[in-house]
């Protein structure tokens, strides 16, 4: 009867160690288009020239791809163009020496209640239970930053290496967020945030 309980903690204690300590060794990668690009089914040439030169050729065949896909209609003389501008970035960087994080985090306004936050390049540790926030603190270094501060939630991080899109839930007041939070809500801890300036 002992050695069943023993077998059983054994176990439980071993799926928990998996649980909790393979995230740090297997990576999650995600690699999402700008689909922000294509506005009302047309592609917003205007914010694909405003990407360098390097970003554009790597993102040709997405660009390519929306243009395939996008109705022929002609283009009326002085249309207003809509392209998604660009509100604030930061790079996000190191919580410490075992959460780490790297690559750009960028807010885009599509108009005026749409908002969407693009990772590009971004890479952080992974972990259980990570999520996405946009916190009103301007440089959060530690855990009370980001909750005694004030946050909103854009959902579960889709994977911790890769180009990601994550769309802001209407109304939220963009201006009152000053960086972006990669945040386990498991044990309520920071893994690396990016301070954002506006532009």
């Amino acid at each position: 009867m002992n050695r069943n309980i023993v077998v059983i903690l054994g176990v439980i204690l071993l799926f928990g160690a998996w649980f909790f300590v393979s995230p740090l060794f297997i990576d999650e990668t995600v690699d999402e288009s700008f689909d922000f690009l294509a506005v009302d089914g047309q592609v917003d040439m205007q914010a694909v020239m405003a990407m360098s030169p390097d970003k554009r050729l790597a993102m040709m065949p997405d660009i390519m791809d929306a243009a395939a896909r996008a109705p022929d209609r002609p283009a009326a003389e002085g249309m207003p163009i809509n392209s998604p501008q660009v509100i604030a970035s930061g790079q996000f960087v190191d919580a410490d020496i075992v959460h780490k994080g790297a690559g750009l985090a960028t807010i885009y306004a599509i108009d005026e209640d749409k908002h969407v936050v693009r990772f590009e390049d971004f890479r952080t540790t992974n972990g259980p239970a990570l999520v996405v926030y946009l916190a009103k603190h301007p440089s959060p270094t530690e855990a009370s930053h980001v909750k005694d501060g004030g946050y909103v939630s854009l959902g579960e991080l889709k994977g911790n290496v890769g180009n990601q899109n994550y769309p802001v839930p209407a109304g939220t007041n963009i201006a009152e967020y000053n960086s972006v939070v990669i945040w386990c809500e498991l044990f309520g801890v920071l893994f690396s945030p990016a301070a954002l300036t506006q532009t």
